[in-house]
């Protein structure tokens, strides 16, 4: 008996320059646009998606032209919307992706911080969020409806993130060495503070309890190895 497809085709609406980004994104990480979409919205929590601003529409003068290949028409220039298409579980809604795809280009360009409760401002030397990053423990609301409607493949990364983790130390973070192993780095390793703040900020999306992955331990860890790792040598 063949597979029911449980996938939806999205067509998200949106300016020249932002569909380009992201296809450029998506490009060099050898994925497709679902794929941005899905990292953003297993690792960021549902509120913070939601309260990140929807890039938009395009504006009425951003139109691109497509040649109709069939029908009555065939052989005209058709102007439309630019456009991005993604396969994704059934949903969402048009204006959420825009806002993950949005998130996917502000964190890959390190033009955001995001702020956790629990956690300090992580600043990535490339500036810093706005107003979005300032307020947003203020607008998280464990209420807010999810955006996450595929539970059972949202069940299996919990479960790929738990095998994954590193495994937790009885002391404690202590030394340069134990700080390395937390934050995934070899032993003997001298990464710069560039380098350890884009690792800690992705652990802590994953680990920080908020994520529903995470756990305070891992937490607690992460921040002490980054407090080793930090200090001169």
């Amino acid at each position: 008996m063949a597979g029911i497809n449980t996938k939806q085709s999205y067509t998200i609406p949106c300016s020249s320059r932002f569909r380009d980004d992201v296809t450029a994104l998506a490009r060099r990480k050898k994925v497709n646009v679902g794929d941005l979409v899905r990292s953003v919205v297993v690792i960021v929590p549902p509120a913070m998606c939601s309260a990140y601003p929807d890039p938009g529409e395009p504006a009425k003068s951003d139109r691109e032209g497509v040649m109709v290949k069939s029908g009555p028409s065939k052989g005209r220039l058709w102007h439309r919307k630019p456009r991005l298409q993604a396969r994704l579980a059934p949903g969402f809604e048009v204006a959420a992706l825009r806002r993950a795809l949005g998130l996917a280009l502000a964190m890959d360009n390190a033009d955001i911080t995001l702020r956790l409760d629990g956690l300090e401002n992580v600043s990535t030397g490339a500036g810093v969020a706005e107003d979005w990053s300032s307020d947003m423990q203020d607008r998280r609301d464990p209420a807010t409806p999810t955006d996450h409607p595929d539970d059972e493949e949202l069940a299996r990364l919990g479960a790929m993130v738990s095998v994954l983790s590193f495994e937790l130390l009885a002391g404690g973070v202590r030394t340069r060495a134990e700080g390395l192993y937390v934050l995934g780095f070899p032993p003997g390793s001298r990464p710069d503070i560039g380098v350890l703040r884009a690792r800690f900020r992705m652990l802590a999306a994953i680990h920080h309890p908020d994520s529903g992955y995470g756990s305070h331990e891992r937490m607690s860890q992460l921040n002490s190895a980054m407090d080793i790792l930090r200090r001169p040598t």
